[in-house]
């Protein structure tokens, strides 16, 4: 019988993760168990993904924000520094802030508007359309935004991250001013000294500061990445990627761990015979759209992954097929052409007009953003993913 399922995508629940658990051993356990219970059998090129937390908890990658200072003050000079681009996230930065705030005696608060990097509002476009504000090149001071817009609250948390930040770097221990702009170099008429904490556009924020006379310049990703008095850490992202374990302790985006992913791998082949494709994922890509709010807080979507999961999607747009090369068909003639134009389809398909419309998208992001929406970030107790037939396309 004609298979009538595509790609399927399940949560897949597993124990609670402590540090040096045997994750490999748990993961594979975990979509085995499954399998048996719900009457389901592995194929080859399934994915099995797990979330980057668990990862991160199984290696015991946490920070206290007594170290985020230490390093602050270490590489910043302790004295009057200038954070600029923070997003706007109890989770994900006032943690974080509360250990730059305690490594400097004065911040200088710079927050791009009308939104963050990942689509947190501080105040609309319609907003500053009215208050004749051009976000480009104007620089607000606190007085003078409060003046145009007052109190902004949160749509989804209700909270005023302005006077949020403010209140958490002073209970910190330091001063504190707020000013809003986008051209990163504005904090040089404040400070030469700059804690940089974009995410996806950190590398040109860097390069622009430097050029532009900075004398001390560091990324998130700068700020713990090697120990500090035994802390966790990322060699590779430092502080991007965290978020908030205890109200005096960061979890850490994962380190290295494509060994992780190659032992699950081994593991599931020599177990079921299948080969089977697996990865560490973060943070989906996407956009709400009512909350403007754009999910990738993570400094990536893939941690790690196997190799079969390189590269982007081949694939021909079905519709566009129907519409326009085999217009003149339909019923059993109409899907004899379209199987056979697939089954025929070049190994490159960049610049064909007939895959026009397909997600131009690295295989790890739509996957990891699947497996994201399919996990949550709440309770639901299913931090492994496991999706098949993501690789069919029509003629399986």
């Amino acid at each position: 019988m004609e298979r009538k399922i595509g790609t399927t995508s399940r949560g897949i629940r597993c124990p609670i993760i402590r540090e040096g658990d045997d994750l490999a051993k748990i993961v594979v356990d975990s979509v085995l168990e499954a399998a048996e219970s719900e009457g389901f059998e592995l194929r080859n090129r399934d994915v099995v993904a797990v979330t980057e937390s668990i990862v991160a908890r199984a290696q015991g990658n946490y920070a206290s924000v007594s170290a985020i200072a230490e390093d602050v003050r270490a590489k910043l000079g302790g004295e009057t520094i200038g954070v600029i681009f923070p997003i706007l996230s109890r989770n994900r930065f006032a943690i974080c802030l509360r250990g730059i705030a305690q490594g400097a005696k004065k911040v200088i608060l710079m927050l791009s508007y009308p939104s963050d990097e990942v689509g947190n509002e501080l105040v609309s476009l319609d907003q500053l359309d009215a208050a004749k504000i051009n976000p480009y090149s104007d620089v607000l001071t606190l007085e003078k935004y409060r003046e145009l817009f007052g109190e902004n609250l949160h749509p989804f948390t209700g909270v005023d991250y302005v006077q949020y930040y403010s209140d958490l770097i002073r209970e910190s221990g330091a001063e504190v001013e707020v000013i809003f702009a986008n051209d990163c170099r504005t904090i040089l008429n404040y400070t030469k000294n700059v804690l940089h904490c974009d995410i996806h556009s950190r590398a040109r924020t860097k390069r622009l500061l430097l050029a532009a006379g900075a004398e001390r310049v560091c990324g998130l990703d700068e700020i713990l990445n090697a120990p500090v008095n035994g802390s966790g850490y990322n060699e590779r992202f430092g502080l991007l990627g965290s978020n908030k374990s205890t109200e005096n302790k960061v979890k850490l985006f994962p380190r290295e761990c494509t060994d992780l992913v190659m032992e699950i791998q081994a593991s599931l082949l020599e177990k079921t015979g299948k080969h089977i494709e697996v990865m560490v994922y973060g943070d989906g890509a996407f956009k709400d759209p009512v909350g403007k709010i754009w999910e990738l807080a993570d400094p990536s979507v893939s941690a790690a992954n196997t190799p079969g999961l390189e590269g982007t999607p081949n694939e021909l747009k079905l519709k566009y097929l129907a519409d326009n090369d085999f217009a003149n068909l339909s019923g059993a003639e109409l899907k004899a052409a379209i199987e056979g134009a697939i089954r025929q389809k070049d190994g490159n398909l960049v610049g064909n007009m007939a895959s026009q419309g397909t997600t131009p998208r690295r295989l790890t992001d739509l996957i990891g953003s699947l497996c994201d929406l399919t996990s949550g970030s709440g309770d639901k107790g299913t931090p492994i993913v496991l999706v098949q037939g993501y690789f069919d396309n029509y003629t399986n």
